[in-house]
């Protein structure tokens, strides 16, 4: 069918953050007839090593997928228009176990632009400050939140997604040899600071006369 030959009422639903490194999932819903968006969050700690190999996070999401629906009074004469995407799949089953009409579609304009900005919004709450941090990023989005990362991985680690088996296999380890860069250098801009101001103490110490003499003339 053509999006634009439908009668009834159609529902978009689409997803952000499901695959990047930081931070919870959001799932965005669409009424098309009155506007209406809404959103659920899938929380980043069911992205770890204990649960991801269980499916959790997309068991939860057919459980926010329910819930939304629910809210926006979803019924047999509705379309829904369900992203691609394979986070998805217990979805597409659970639709096609209960004979709720569906079209796999790819998701662009107001939800799309709707649940990017939300996940960005979350992602800049955790601290994630780089300007380059935008709804347009890509796929350099993932480098900015793995250098975020980097520069305090002890405080910052929580929320990544750890399940995530390149994080384990090769991520972690390069995350933390940059941290140990990273602290180094400020170690030694700390150094170089503390060095810098007793030069100027001790020049201070030996010409207070000429100190002196400046401040009178200047007056």
């Amino acid at each position: 069918n053509n999006p634009g030959e439908w009668k009834g009422r159609t529902i978009e639903i689409d997803d952000a953050g499901t695959g990047d490194l930081v931070g919870d999932t959001f799932i965005g819903f669409r009424d098309t007839e009155t506007g209406k968006i809404i959103f659920q969050s899938i929380p980043v700690g069911l992205y770890n090593d204990n649960n991801k190999g269980d499916d959790l996070p997309k068991k939860q999401i057919v459980r926010v997928v329910i819930k939304a629906l629910r809210e926006l009074k979803h019924g047999k004469g509705d379309r829904i228009l369900l992203c691609r995407g394979n986070c998805f799949d217990p979805v597409r089953e659970y639709f096609n176990e209960n004979n709720i009409y569906y079209e796999p579609a790819i998701i662009e304009g107001k939800l799309q632009d709707a649940v990017e900005g939300r996940f960005i919004q979350h992602l800049r709450k955790l601290g994630v400050n780089s300007s380059n941090l935008t709804k347009e990023c890509g796929i350099t989005r993932y480098f900015i939140l793995f250098n975020w990362v980097c520069r305090d991985i002890p405080n910052r680690e929580r929320f990544v997604k750890t399940g995530f088996p390149s994080w384990k296999k090769k991520w972690r380890k390069i995350a933390m040899k940059r941290y140990q860069n990273f602290k180094g250098d400020k170690t030694r801009e700390r150094e170089e600071i503390k060095r810098r101001a007793n030069e100027i103490y001790a020049l201070m110490l030996e010409k207070p006369i000429s100190v002196r003499k400046t401040t009178s003339k200047s007056q």
